[in-house]
């Protein structure tokens, strides 16, 4: 150890252990405590040496405001308890809050249609994500949610639209539709399909009317490999 060391010990020892003859009364504490550890401590007892106070801007600020000093907006300061207790009182009132939520959000959701996708082996382990690329959208001109994604395995130079009507009871037309992008970009007839074909990286809603998608060419070629391309919903 260095000398730089020792003093450092010694300062700690200094300032954290020094007789304290107002604890004599509390069982089993006769000196201060490491004053970081005690907010660690899993316990419901007040701290040993709380924190103090005085001086700090935020506690002066509550202090003088009439609104906000007694606000249930704001989540109680307990100086005497470490941070676990304020952890667990916390955690309580976030749950109450979210409770009733949860409750008759639970309630009102029902089941609207299946649709088979895919299907999968028996074990877990051995299931590549297939699912990809779930992007929502609302369409409330006319109630309409849209739903984007790609199927990994055996579809990949498709996108898939599924759209519902936000009122359950009414149906739209091709409810489910497959957008192919497959050569649809090449240049000329000699091109071959299989080496101008196009994946899809990504796809969002540009706005009600406008789908935009990143494409990919199956085989890159320098300057050819991402396409851009704004695809009109009709």
């Amino acid at each position: 150890m260095t000398q730089k060391d020792i003093t450092f010990v010694a300062d700690f020892l200094t300032e954290h252990f020094n007789e304290a003859p107002e604890l004599y009364n509390r069982k089993g504490k006769y000196f201060n405590v490491e004053r970081v550890g005690q907010y660690l401590k899993d316990e419901d007892d007040d701290l040993v040496s709380p924190p103090n106070t005085e001086g700090n801007q935020w506690f002066n600020f509550l202090k003088n405001s009439t609104h906000l000093k007694e606000s249930p907006l704001l989540f109680p300061y307990y100086p005497e308890k470490s941070l676990h207790f304020v952890k667990r009182q916390m955690e309580g009132v976030i749950d109450q809050c979210l409770q009733k939520p949860a409750d008759v959000i639970g309630k009102s959701v029902h089941q609207a249609v299946c649709m088979s996708l895919y299907k999968t082996s028996e074990s877990e382990d051995s299931t590549p994500q297939l699912f990809k690329l779930p992007f929502l959208w609302n369409d409330k001109t006319s109630n309409i949610h849209y739903v984007l994604f790609t199927i990994l395995e055996n579809s990949i130079s498709k996108i898939y639209i599924l759209r519902r009507h936000t009122d359950t009871s009414r149906s739209v037309s091709n409810g489910i539709l497959a957008v192919e992008f497959g050569n649809f970009l090449n240049n000329s007839i000699s091109d071959s399909s299989d080496s101008r074909c196009y994946s899809c990286l990504d796809a969002h809603f540009y706005d009600d009317e406008t789908v935009t998608v990143v494409l990919k060419e199956s085989v890159e070629q320098e300057g050819k490999e991402r396409v851009l391309a704004q695809l009109p919903l009709s």
